[in-house]
């Protein structure tokens, strides 16, 4: 399970995985898929307030792309939920992000989202990535 790391070093692979995991889901063309890319990223980045805001503006956009409203109403309470869960240190570690799953609820992470975490680590760049950058299994 992904658990806080409070080292400088730590804390600069959590945003390198972190971006690699937004890179993926824009690349994405499938909307599961990206949505997939999107609640991994959210789990690697809700300790940090940028990458958490970030995260959910980018799942925000997702749902009003592809016009799932309930998500982009869920979304839109993240976005300002956010704030508020990082001045309380109340964040739920493990939560995906999404609004069919309660904000304040802790949850162990998926295997497959754990997969995508960790093929965003960093030996991404000589296992998991792809040749577009894309994280995914190497064949």
């Amino acid at each position: 399970m992904v658990t806080r790391i409070e080292s400088a070093a730590g804390h600069d692979q959590d945003r390198a995985r972190h971006a690699a995991l937004l890179r993926s889901a824009r690349e994405q063309t499938e909307a599961e898929q990206a949505w997939c890319y999107l609640q991994a990223a959210h789990i690697v980045g809700q300790q940090a307030f940028k990458p958490h805001l970030e995260t959910h503006a980018r799942m925000l956009a997702l749902a009003c792309r592809t016009r799932d409203w309930g998500e982009a109403a869920g979304q839109g309470l993240r976005l300002l939920l956010v704030p508020l869960g990082h001045l309380t240190g109340r964040l739920p570690l493990g939560n995906p992000g999404r609004a069919t799953v309660s904000a304040v609820t802790p949850l162990p992470v998926p295997v497959a989202l754990q997969t995508l975490i960790d093929a965003a680590g960093p030996a991404c760049e000589q296992s998991g990535q792809t040749e577009s950058g894309q994280i995914g299994p190497t064949p």
